[in-house]
Parts: C-alpha cells; structure tokens; sequence
C-alpha cells in the first residue's frame, strides 16, 4: 500500500495534522499554527489524494470538453493542467519552496495565477510579489473565538502592513500575506478548525451566504443554516472520498454565487447572487418555502438584478441542495466557456428562456428521484416592510438574549484587533460571531446584563476603530480590497473609505443610515452599484493651480439609489463621473448628495 493510500482520509475523521499531510511528501512533520481544537458543525476532512480523486474534466461530457478546447485561455490552462489536482500539488511546491529545491518565483504562471486559486490561494503579485490571499469557506458566514484566533495566528508573521484579515461581501473571511511554503500548514489548520479554503476562488461556487439572524430573529422565515451547510457539502465535499475538495464542480465554467434568505429583510442579498433563495408562504398551503430567482451579478461588463424563475421550493435541506445541484449541473456542463464575460448563468438563463429554464431544471431535478417537488413561484407580501438594521443591541426571541451587532471598519482586522474580537466572543457570545455581508459582525446570544460591561470593553471605545453604536454613516460603509493589494484597483478604497466616513460623520447628520460603498475599478467587487451611494474608482483630471492645465488625478464616478432588501435594486448609471478623490473636490459632492437625496443635515 503506498502511503498515500495509508493515510486515507474518511468521512467523520475530525482532525488531521500537518504531520500527516507532509509524510504525504516525505517532509519531516511541522507545527500547525496555534492550537488544534474541532469545533461546531462544519463536515470536516482534509483533501483526498490524486489516487483516490477524480479530475474534474472527467465529468465533462465529450461536447463540452470540445467546447473547452476551442475555449478561452483558462479553459485551455484547465484542460491541460487539472485544476483538482492542486488540492495536493499545493503541498508539493510549499515543501519544494521550504527545501531550496525551488523558489516561488521559478512556479509555473498558470500553476501561480489560477491553479492555486483552487485551493483559495490568489496571488497579489503586482503589488505584493510572492504574497497571497486565501479566502475561505465560511457557510452562512459563522464563525468562533478559536477560529479567529487561529487567522491571527496565520497573519501575524507577515507583519501589520500585509498580515491583515478581510471581512468580504460574501460573509466570508479572507487572510492576507500568506506564502506558498506556509500554506499547507494553514490549509491543514482549518480542516482540523472545520472549515475550509478549497474551492473557494476563480471558476467556483462561491461561498454560500446565509442569514446572519438564522436561529435568533423574532421574524424569521427560515432558519438557512442547514442549508447552506448542505450547498456548502455539495460544493467541496467529495462524496467518495468523503474528504475537502469535490472534483464533481471543480470545473465550471465560472464564478458562481448562492445566496439564502431567512426574512423579508433579505440580508443576504439575493437580487445579485446567480441563485437566490427568498423566503415566502405558499398561497394555498401556508407552508413557508422559497421562491428562486437566479442571474444577478455585478461585473466590469454588465450589471444585472436577478430575475424571477417562476419556481417555489421546500425550505428542507434536500430540497434546497437537489435544486441547487440541478442547476450546477446545467451550468457546468452548457454554460459558456469562450466569452467569459458571458459566462456567468444569467446569459445561460436568458439563451434558453426562463420559461424554458424552469422546464430544464425540473427535469434535471426529476431525474435524480428524490421527491424534491418545484412548484410554481408564489406571490410575494405587499404590505410595507422596513428591513431592520443589524448594529447595534437588539432583543432576540430567546427570553434574556440580544444579539449585539458590531462595526468592523470597512471590513478589517488586524491580528491584534482578531484576538480582541475572539476575547469578546468568549466573554459574551460563547466563542460564537456571525458575519455579514456589510463586513461587520454581530454577537448572539449576548445575556442582557452583561450589556453594560460589553458596551465599557475598551476594544470597543476610545482609540479602538471598533464600535457598538456607530453614527449612521460610518457604520454603513462597504470597502473592496483596493489598490493596496489589488492590481486591478485604480484607487485605494480601504483607507479612503474609512477616513471619509469619519469625516462625513463630522459633517453631516443623517435620520436614517446611509449605505456608502466603494469599490476601486468597474469590476465593482464593492457592489457600487447596490450602496445608497456608490464610489467606483475611475480616471479624473484637476487643474493643477501653478500651470492652470488640467492632470490626471485619482477620481471616482458616483452612483446613487441602490437597494437592498426585498425590493433590492441596483443603481445602473452614474449620477456624476470624474470626480476627483481629493477632499476638496469628493467631499462636498458627497454631502450635497446626502442632503438632496438622504435628508441630510450639515452640521
């Protein structure tokens, strides 16, 4: 028996060290970062070996392989070199780098710029070389103290300028600064966590986003815990091998979003998600269930609001991961794999119809002999709804309870700042923190008592960027990576973003919050074009005072009227372009928008 096969990952194994992942390789075992504890829910195994997975071209079929091959460049890179595969080749080229054998450098581009991404690993190299982000799977966006403990454990060494960890618009978590030769010790101290980096990046499902009030919401719908955790299972647990790393969806032909609702507030976002989940009672049965809407996305070459599928399912877990199955495989095997501008599934829904969409998936859904029943979409409420706000101390169902929801400017710790998040968790939420879509965090199960004593933590006041009760702009403030890390960016957005919150704080009064998002280029990664007010980096010119010429300067373009919630929309033209980033020339501009279209009031 080779060794590979001797160190058989099983379904149920709930912790593996880095010890045994490196015998793989034949390296001397190494610490993982922190300590290793399992805890809450999350199916948890390490990847499988290439003797025991299949590729995930082996479950194209031969028409969509041909399809590949006269593809685009990164449907060729993936024929040639299996994507799947790098759920182990990953090991091989850290202990490579670690030995001398090789340095990160000398990586194959294709192995370095998209391959890694398969296992969450994506390299910054135009503006931090041999650095890497690693994005996680988080479902329903849940996390705990020894989890965030363990991220700043990760990120630390890189230093404060880069070791930084992101909360993302997916309710996800992101680290920054890893290299290659640390990354199996990450990688094997998050399956021994029960979570996972794998699938998570480039031609993926995405992370699946959840309800943050799932289980402690007095209007709650539904409960979308068990369901994202079982479109997370189906999205990267092999279901052979019963081990991280699904080979069934490891080659899609791109990025793919899931989003669940669990209320008329709709905190997840599911107008721009290529599936979405909203909860609503059917008419003539009262059974509450889902209606699905699918398509929406934003990107650098179209912006689009999901559209209704005509389809209502059972909120049961089965029903939510059979339909969802459906339609991956739809797409995976049909979807576009030339013009990956027109890859994503709205183009596929619309080439067939929507009516004609429906009928595909039921018959994709019926195929597999389930029971799992799709009934016709159902009318939506009418009445006037308000969604709720999620910062700040709210009563939960539960008698004695509140959940506490917490600013986390523009989405970022430091590793210090983590701990301090960890140490709160422990003291008032039992290790527990809830993630949102905003990129802040909510306590739950906060006992009402100890209120008080959370709302004097000093990680909560003085000279801390976190906050309880947060001014309604500065804490509603949506902040992609930026140019700090990403070569895409035309601007810095992260620190922009919180310096100019702070400063409209100061300005303007608001009877309302005011959402503000910015995002550095027209992919939009910020979602611009769903904030109250949109900033999207774009070329400007100024008139320098000496020369009386007009130069190029950082600039913006501003969109306004996006929305969220069960009448979400997005905002699809700018309201002004070229505005340049500079206090003098964004900020007034700013505050006569708040005023004209957000009541504001200057100070």
């Amino acid at each position: 028996m080779s060794s590979a096969m001797a160190i058989r990952q099983t379904a149920g194994l709930l912790c593996c060290t880095a010890a045994a992942a490196f015998v793989l390789q034949g390296i001397p075992p190494q610490p993982l970062f922190g300590t290793v504890r399992s805890q809450g829910i999350f199916s948890s195994a390490l990847y499988s070996t290439t003797e025991e997975k299949r590729t995930g071209i082996s479950f194209l079929p031969e028409e969509t392989i041909e399809r590949a091959k006269k593809g685009s460049p990164i449907e060729k890179h993936k024929l040639a070199r299996d994507p799947v595969n790098a759920f182990t080749d990953v090991y091989t080229l850290a202990a490579s780098i670690r030995s001398g054998e090789l340095e990160w450098k000398d990586v194959e581009t294709g192995d370095m710029e998209f391959r890694l991404k398969w296992v969450g690993l994506l390299h910054r190299g135009k503006r931090t070389p041999g650095k890497f982000l690693m994005r996680l799977k988080v479902p329903n966006g849940i996390v705990n103290s020894d989890q965030m403990r363990f991220y700043a454990d990760c990120v630390e060494p890189y230093g404060p300028e880069v070791g930084v960890i992101d909360i993302t618009t997916r309710q996800n978590i992101q680290m920054r600064g890893v290299t290659l030769e640390d990354a199996p010790m990450i990688i094997d101290g998050l399956h021994a966590r029960n979570q996972t980096s794998l699938q998570s990046a480039l031609d993926n499902v995405r992370n699946v986003v959840g309800s943050p009030l799932a289980g402690i919401d007095d209007q709650e719908q539904v409960d979308t815990r068990e369901a994202c955790e079982g479109v997370n299972d189906l999205i990267c647990l092999d279901p052979v091998t019963g081990t991280r790393g699904n080979p069934v969806w490891g080659n899609l032909p791109r990025k793919f979003n899931v989003a669940i609702s669990g209320s008329r507030d709709d905190f997840a976002h599911t107008h721009i998600n290529d599936i979405g989940l909203q909860p609503c009672e059917h008419a003539e049965t009262g059974e509450m269930g889902y209606n699905v809407v699918l398509g929406g996305y934003i990107s650098i070459k179209r912006a689009a609001e999901s559209v209704d599928s005509g389809m209502w399912i059972r909120p049961d877990r089965e029903s939510v991961v059979t339909l969802c199955e459906a339609i991956f495989r739809i797409f995976r095997d049909e979807g576009e794999r030339k013009d990956r501008s027109k890859g994503r599934l709205m183009w596929l829904v619309e080439k067939y119809g929507v009516d004609e969409w429906k009928e595909a998936v039921i018959k994709e859904v019926n195929s597999y002999n389930r029971g799992v029943v799709i009934e016709d979409f159902q009318p939506r409420p009418t009445d006037k709804f308000e969604r709720r706000e999620l910062l700040g101390v709210h009563k939960q169902p539960q008698e004695g309870l509140v959940r506490c929801g917490i600013l986390v400017p523009v989405g970022r710790w430091s590793a210090d700042e983590a701990r301090e998040v960890a140490d709160l968790a422990e003291r008032y939420s039992g290790g527990e923190i809830r993630l949102t879509v905003e990129q802040n965090i909510i306590l739950p199960n906060v006992k009402e008592e100890d209120v008080p004593a959370l709302m004097e933590e000093p990680a909560l006041n003085g000279d801390s960027r976190m906050k309880l009760t947060p001014g309604n702009i500065e804490g509603n403030v949506v902040s992609c990576t930026g140019a700090q890390f990403c070569g895409l960016a035309l601007i810095e957005t992260k620190q922009n973003a919180e310096r100019i919150a702070k400063l409209l704080e100061s300005k303007v009064t608001t009877p309302k919050p005011v959402r503000i998002h910015f995002t550095g280029c027209p992919n939009s990664c910020g979602q611009a074009q769903a904030g109250d007010i949109g900033i999207m980096g774009a070329p400007a010119r100024k008139e320098n005072p000496e020369t009386g010429k007009k130069m190029a300067v950082p600039g913006c373009n501003i969109f306004v009227g996006g929305q969220i919630g069960e009448d979400g929309h997005l905002s699809l033209i700018p309201y002004a372009k070229g505005i340049p980033l500079e206090d003098d020339s964004l900020i007034p501009t700013l505050i006569e928008i708040i005023k004209e279209h957000y009541d504001g009031v200057e100070k």
